[in-house]
């Protein structure tokens, strides 16, 4: 067994795909700012892709197959180190991008700010 082949084993022993139905939450984020950058999911095929290839690779739930990111818009995230929390059930990608992340053109999916000292509490009839 290479190198690469055992650190790919080493990071998927791991991981408990059985949680989530086969999937992990994925959060990456820019490795030189740590801005989250996006969510999205992966099986385990997904998550030996981008070890196998350095590209981040995904499961697309609407869409019902893998996919990398970047695959037709050329925004491709280069994944340098994968976090696993301490369950195993999720990760996040530290990835180099190579242009906006997110299918809106946004350099971030999370984009859009809610401060939650703005809202106040409203009760189902209307009345504060």
């Amino acid at each position: 067994m290479t190198r690469d082949e055992r650190l790919k084993e080493k990071i998927l022993s791991m991981l408990d795909f059985d949680k989530g139905g086969g999937l992990l939450p994925v959060i990456v984020q820019d490795i030189e700012s740590r801005e989250v950058l996006m969510l999205a999911y992966a099986n385990r095929e997904a998550v030996e892709k981008t070890i196998e290839t350095g590209y981040a690779y995904f499961w697309s739930r609407s869409r019902g197959k893998l996919w990398m990111k970047g695959e037709t818009s050329g925004n491709v995230l280069r994944v340098e180190e994968i976090l696993v929390d301490c369950d195993g059930d999720s990760i996040i990608y530290l990835a180099r991008p190579s242009g906006p992340a997110c299918h809106t053109g946004n350099r971030s999916c999370f984009f859009r700010s809610v401060k939650l000292g703005e809202f106040r509490s409203v009760s189902l009839d209307g009345e504060p």
